[in-house]
């Protein structure tokens, strides 16, 4: 460490410590011991251990229990324009690394710590990128990270048209941050006119609403398990429950699925997965309901067997360890029914997207859910998110998508 460092200074306890040796970038209101200077919010400031050893510089949050998110580990650091665009220029080159280049038109650029950018999601779709802020270190800087993003990508060829912000969650208040939504401002430029624009992945077109669409618009973590989907779905009766937008049905009846029937609780999403339908050309062979799918199973059963293939991908079930008990019953419920339901031999696509449901649970569910179904499961494949949502060793919370894909025998 230098001698001389001009940042406000945070002592850690030996928890906290051992945390950022093992690679994690939080530390919380409890762990720090003392604070000698005088930090902004979202300024920088120095962690350091009970005997003063250097561990990281990051970015100060006054409200949040999470008060320092780190950006550095290096000493050397010099936090200007030139720091946060190498950054940048590091994880879109990552993605030129590990995708396709068909998939760079839709992806993850930024993927919050898991790229160094803590509390900051960007999604890419087409010439639109949506951005979520959802830090005051992020907020303080966004003004200057977001249109050197879009500068980078624009000098690499790539078309960027604007840049839309859905800061619009409720997560925000614990930053002390009022919700945003809206055209981030770009020197010089006026904003489209419309914040919908269209993206094809896997070969699948689809329409994207970055206003008002879930999150940033899109899930894209579970791109290559779309197609994995697609290439076992070939001459099969499929059903897609919680279909959101249709993207797992499309990708099975693109695969050849014989029919497809999508199913979800929300109208205006069965609405959106019917017109992606009709978008791919695929509307003869995929079946669009609105109905709850706890309910949806279990009336099945007592019908003639329809499906030779469920897939279950519902929303996260939990977002807190307080409520996990509860949301691994659910998902257990809606696997148990799925074992049911299919004939023997038939196939099961399930996962699940909360890391508090972590793989340990979430396995024994499905033991448990087969136990009780009479069924045995022949694993065959284990997956996880798409590699533009970079997992980063040591920060629990970036591994967060189960998915698997069984025979019941």
């Amino acid at each position: 460490m230098k001698a001389e460092r001009s940042y406000p200074r945070a002592v850690v306890t030996a928890k906290a410590e051992n945390a950022v040796l093992q690679g994690h970038p939080w530390i919380y209101d409890a762990e720090i011991t003392a604070l000698t200077g005088q930090p902004e919010n979202g300024g920088l400031v120095d962690a350091v251990s009970r005997k003063g050893r250097y561990l990281g510089t990051g970015l100060y949050s006054k409200e949040s229990k999470i008060r320092l998110r780190l950006i550095s580990r290096n000493a050397n650091d010099v936090f200007d324009d030139a720091f946060w665009e190498r950054k940048l220029r590091w994880a879109w080159e990552y993605r030129k690394a590990v995708l396709r280049e068909e998939d760079l038109t839709c992806c993850r650029v930024i993927f919050g710590e898991a790229d160094g950018f803590p509390g900051l999601t960007v999604d890419r779709f087409g010439p639109l990128l949506s951005a979520q802020v959802l830090s005051v270190g992020m907020e303080t800087r966004k003004h200057t990270i977001l249109p050197m993003l879009a500068d980078i990508l624009r000098r690499d060829g790539q078309r960027i048209d604007g840049i839309y912000e859905r800061s619009d969650v409720k997560l925000r208040e614990k930053e002390g941050l009022e919700q945003v939504k809206g055209w981030l401002p770009l020197p010089g430029e006026t904003p489209p006119a419309s914040a919908v624009t269209e993206i094809t992945e896997n070969g699948v077109k689809y329409l994207v609403d970055v206003e008002n669409g879930q999150k940033t618009g899109f899930f894209l973590d579970q791109k290559f398990n779309r197609q994995a989907v697609a290439r076992l779905a070939r001459g099969r009766t499929v059903l897609d429950c919680f279909t959101h937008t249709g993207s797992f049905a499309l990708n099975a009846a693109l695969g050849g699925a014989a029919h497809v029937t999508a199913v979800d609780v929300s109208e205006s999403a069965v609405e959106m997965a019917r017109a992606n339908a009709a978008r791919n050309g695929l509307s003869d062979r995929v079946e669009c309901v609105c109905a709850n799918v706890f309910d949806l199973l279990p009336e099945l059963e007592g019908q003639p067997a329809r499906y030779d293939f469920i897939i279950l991908d519902p929303p996260a079930f939990t977002k807190s360890r307080a409520t996990v008990a509860n949301a691994i019953t659910g998902y257990k419920e809606i696997n148990y029914r799925a074992m049911k339901l299919l004939p023997r031999g038939g196939y099961l696509a399930t996962c699940s997207c909360s890391h508090f449901a972590t793989e340990e649970k979430f396995t024994a569910m499905l033991r448990s859910a087969a136990r009780d179904a009479g069924v045995q499961l022949r694993q065959i494949e284990a997956r996880q998110q798409a590699p533009d949502h970079p997992i980063l060793w040591g920060v629990e919370e970036t591994n967060y998508l189960k998915f698997y894909l069984f025979q019941v025998i």
